[in-house]
């Protein structure tokens, strides 16, 4: 049963949920949950049942409830909200957030940086013609102040490879489609540590890089795609073959 409220539906738990009888009572609560999001059974916007209808509907305590319903607040599947209309309501969670996850899967993996980069080839190259035709004057002016704090970090002989990492997130903002900054986001981590190695037998790597990324702000500048995708090409190469040289060093 279902009844319209402010902020979304009330969704009734005795349609959409089954009694838990295993022992990890509060994942197969996590789990059901998220199975009715998927399926579209539960939408944006939608308020979850209390937990005392949910305690009902599952048969478990109201303490297992709570604490499914804590992982989910996590996991920013929900948001926990007070007052008199408040509740648990289901909410997307934020680019960031997912962006992690896929980092520490990546980092924690047998990935190397080598398979990043390789990655980020075929990824990064791909997007070249979306950040052509959408890239705004704000997202040029963005990347042009990353160029000059690039540009500035280079002549007090601090360059950080975290500067590199801030332009290619910068990149794909500027497709202005979520899914791609959700990947390059997530990338964050794993990218630099391979740019990490790759500066180690180029440690003039960033001259280099800064001279590319100004070079790709003018093609984007002039919605010059080939152009813009040559200078993305030889970019993500010069990164693999520093890697590559490392490798055989290793």
């Amino acid at each position: 049963m279902t009844e319209r409220n402010v902020g979304g539906t009330a969704v009734g738990a005795e349609a959409l949920f089954r009694p838990v009888n295993t022992g990890r009572i509060s994942e197969e609560i996590v789990e059901q949950i998220k199975l009715a999001i998927r399926a579209g059974q539960v939408g944006l916007g939608d308020r979850l049942p209390s937990e005392r209808d949910f305690a009902e509907q599952f048969g478990v305590s109201r303490v297992s409830v709570r604490d499914a319903l804590r992982i989910l607040e996590t996991s920013g599947l929900i948001e926990i909200r007070v007052g008199a209309r408040g509740g648990a309501y289901v909410t997307a969670p934020p680019s960031t957030l997912v962006g992690e996850g896929i980092a520490n899967m990546l980092m924690l993996s047998v990935a190397s940086p080598s398979d990043v980069t390789e990655a980020r080839q075929v990824f990064e190259t791909a997007i070249v013609p979306l950040v052509c035709e959408r890239a705004t004057d704000e997202d040029l002016e963005e990347l042009g102040a990353i160029c000059d704090e690039q540009k500035q970090a280079l002549a007090g002989g601090d360059y950080s490879v975290e500067l590199s990492a801030r332009f290619h997130v910068g990149l794909a903002r500027a497709t202005h489609n979520t899914a791609i900054e959700m990947l390059i986001e997530s990338f964050r981590g794993p990218l630099l540590m391979s740019l990490e190695r790759a500066k180690e037998i180029a440690p003039g790597m960033g001259k280099s890089g800064v001279r590319e990324h100004l070079a790709m702000v003018e093609a984007i500048r002039d919605r010059d795609v080939d152009r813009a995708r040559v200078i993305m090409s030889r970019h993500l190469r010069r990164t693999a073959r520093n890697l590559a040289a490392q490798n055989r060093r290793s």
